[in-house]
């Protein structure tokens, strides 16, 4: 039997509890949640119990070298930004001709997702810090059957990474193409090594990894195969609590973490919607929500950066006069405005909810599995999130020594008249801020269930480099509506691929209740209790 093939639709239904709530993208993660709830956790013991799992059963997207931004609800909001900066070493003339490599070592920045969970744990944890990560090792150790949709990633990458030479990517080919191929649906797989370093991340509360001895082997790693990263980079790295951005719409608060992430374009394009009608299924509301949206992001594409070098105050782009300026460029015909190429971006996403604390949390090293770069015998994969950079010389987001690098990945928030409603996002480069936006727009303008919001068929703004943008679209989205957009000018075109559309995860207060969702498009799950 075929495990990644599924010939005939299926349906989804939300999870209802009264107590809490889990959703992420893989079923064992998810587990790893519920299991720090039953030894007395909270929701932060779960998430960090689900982010370390994740690295280990999902490493097609994120992993123990990648970055971490979060959002917890304890009676307020609190933002997390666990990004990585760029090598003290990398400067503007490191960077060949051709731009930033997509793998090896140029594109790599400083791992940022322990020290988010240590930020977490210190702050908001009740378990012990090793338990917390022990469904994590017990994964990485015992292995774990393969599930189809990071077996059909796998799959794909091997075409990027084993053709790759040099004694740099040797150590990441053995331990993720271990017969040469990638493992297929059902194969069990494991890392030794990733189970070891989870247990000194636990013992030396995540210090060895910045400080300590893991940080001396992927500095030695580094050195030794043409890389920049050094032990002070690694050692100079702290995780920043930051103040998160608000915008009121149609009833509801969104809350997105402010620069060097991209939630802004969230607030943005959701700002512009304000000023609309929209309704469900209405070709000309999808019209509407596509302008809004390449708007969005060609502010956030030369504004934002890291908080360090920016050039305007991102709540100046949520100001009324600009917003209404924004507004009136839409019309009916497309606007010919450039956007980011479509890429599989690799990112994992997840939400949990108790009766005192929520959690919004996501993590990625980027392209899928990152640089291609392992250090030797850790399980520590390296991202390759340098490709955020802008190589333009006057630009805030120019590539350059100790930066924080524009970031795809965002979690995002709501509440409604100051109470929260709880955790959203959706995973996947630049699909997510528009994934964001559909989803509140599910809830709020059209308002569907969780599930349902997350199951609507998506679309995404996208484009060649340098070209005008096109507008995939996902199947179920009506042929009539496809030849409307087209007629407006729109280059449109259906994109067979659910992973272009990203993948989200839902946990809300309903009443009493909670009510979990968790997308089609990933082999995840919700749980409630």
């Amino acid at each position: 039997m075929d495990l990644t093939y599924y010939p005939y639709p299926s349906r989804r239904h939300v999870v209802l509890g009264r107590r809490g709530a889990v959703a992420t993208s893989q079923p064992l993660a998810a587990l790893a949640g519920m299991e720090m709830f039953l030894k007395g956790g909270n929701a932060v013991d779960a998430a960090i119990a689900m982010a370390a799992t994740l690295t280990v059963v999902e490493p097609t997207s994120n992993g123990l070298g990648g970055d971490l931004f979060a959002m917890v609800w304890d009676g307020r909001l609190h933002g997390l930004n666990a990004s990585g900066k760029s090598p003290l070493r990398l400067t503007p003339e490191r960077i060949p001709e051709g731009g930033m490599p997509e793998r090896g070592w140029l594109p790599v920045t400083v791992p940022g997702a322990v020290s988010g969970w240590r930020a977490l744990h210190e702050r908001f944890g009740r378990l012990p810090f090793p338990e917390v990560l022990s469904p994590a090792i017990r994964y990485a150790e015992e292995g774990f059957p393969v599930g189809p949709e990071t077996a059909r990633a796998w799959r794909r990458a091997e075409e990027i990474f084993l053709p790759l030479k040099g004694p740099e990517f040797q150590p990441f080919q053995e331990v993720f193409f271990p017969q040469g191929r990638a493992p297929g649906a059902g194969e069990v797989w494991g890392s030794p090594g990733h189970a070891q370093t989870l247990r000194e991340i636990g013992e030396s509360y995540g210090e060895s990894l910045y400080r300590g001895r893991l940080a001396e082997a992927i500095a030695s790693f580094s050195e030794a195969t043409g890389g920049l990263l050094s032990l002070e980079d690694l050692a100079s790295h702290e995780p920043e609590w930051v103040e998160p951005l608000s915008l009121d719409y149609r009833g509801l608060t969104v809350h997105e973490l402010p620069p060097n992430g991209q939630g802004i374009a969230v607030l943005l394009a959701l700002a512009i919607l304000e000023g609309f009608d929209l309704k469900p299924e209405d070709p000309f509301s999808y019209h509407l929500q596509i302008e809004a949206m390449r708007l969005a992001l060609a502010d956030a594409f030369r504004h934002v950066a890291d908080p360090r070098f920016l050039e305007v105050d991102p709540r100046a782009m949520l100001s009324p006069s600009y917003v209404a300026q924004r507004q009136r460029l839409i019309g009916d015909r497309a606007l010919p405005q450039v956007l980011p190429g479509l890429r599989p971006e690799g990112t994992v996403y997840l939400a949990v909810a108790d009766g005192e604390i929520l959690v919004s949390l996501i993590q990625s090293n980027y392209q899928g599995f990152g640089a291609g770069i392992l250090v030797p015998k850790t399980g520590v994969a390296l991202q390759n999130r340098g490709l955020g950079f802008s190589l333009e010389e006057d630009h805030p987001n120019r590539v350059g020594p100790g930066k924080r690098p524009y970031h795809t990945i965002i979690p995002g928030f709501l509440t409604q008249e100051g109470n929260p409603l709880g955790p959203f996002g959706v995973m996947g480069g630049y699909m997510q801020p528009q994934g964001h936006v559909q989803v509140v727009v599910g809830l709020a303008d059209f308002r569907l269930n969780p599930q349902a919001a997350l199951d609507r068929p998506r679309w995404q703004v996208a484009s060649g480099r340098g070209g005008e943008g096109e507008v995939l679209l996902e199947p179920g989205i009506p042929l009539s509506t496809a030849l409307f957009l087209k007629d407006l000018g729109h280059r449109v075109r259906y994109e067979v691929e659910a992973s272009a559309f990203g993948r989200g995860q839902v946990v809300l207060r309903y009443g009493e209740s909670w009510v979990a969702a968790s997308d089609w498009r990933a082999e995840g799950m919700a749980l409630a209790w």
